[in-house]
């Protein structure tokens, strides 16, 4: 061997030694800085958290009700007629399933269903979904506080314990996505 190539291989292998160990960290910064993920982890969509007002409801047994009454849980809310169409009767499911999906933590999990046009809903319908709180909403100004897209009725909203709307689900929403989204709140809180 000459006295040039031992140099030369000699910064070779320092240039491979250096490059093992500089480009993954080149990479890294790389993406922590310019690779913003995309997506976001929630399949529902955060709103401003806002107190849900007190107002004075009642069931359709006549005695007042509230959604006030439900804090210290986490509540999932749906907003229909006392007629129940097929919509209604999915989200109805869907929050009675979500909740069973939660097992031990699903005492943590109230449902509601406020009626907006004050028809009392079939007692069949109750029935099925045995534990759905079922409240006269109509006149009481309450739907003003759920943002909706279109009709409060497409959703399903989450009120968390303290009674601060901050989570609507999208309309025909995926039960199983809706579930992960729960799942994921109820590790993380320390509330309810």
């Amino acid at each position: 061997m000459s006295e040039e190539s031992k140099p030369s291989r000699s910064r070779r292998q320092l240039l491979l030694l250096f490059g093992i160990f500089a480009v993954p960290m080149v990479a890294a910064y790389v993406a922590y800085f310019f690779l913003l993920p995309g997506g976001r982890m929630n399949y529902g969509e955060l709103l401003e958290p806002r107190p849900v007002p007190e107002a004075v409801l009642a069931g359709f047994d006549g005695k007042p009700a509230s959604l006030a009454a439900l804090r210290g849980k986490w509540v999932l809310v749906q907003w229909d007629g006392g007629g129940c169409d097929a919509a209604c009767r999915d989200k109805l499911y869907s929050m009675r399933q979500i909740r069973l999906a939660q097992g031990k933590d699903m005492e943590r999990i109230e449902r509601a269903w406020l009626v907006d046009d004050g028809v009392a809903p079939a007692a069949e319908t109750v029935a099925e979904y045995l534990g759905t709180r079922v409240l006269n909403a109509r006149g009481s100004g309450l739907e003003r506080n759920f943002p909706a897209a279109q009709s409060v009725r497409d959703h399903v909203y989450l009120v968390d314990p303290l009674g601060n709307l901050m989570l609507r689900f999208p309309k025909n929403a995926d039960p199983r996505r809706m579930v992960k989204d729960l799942t994921r709140l109820l590790k993380v809180s320390r509330i309810g």
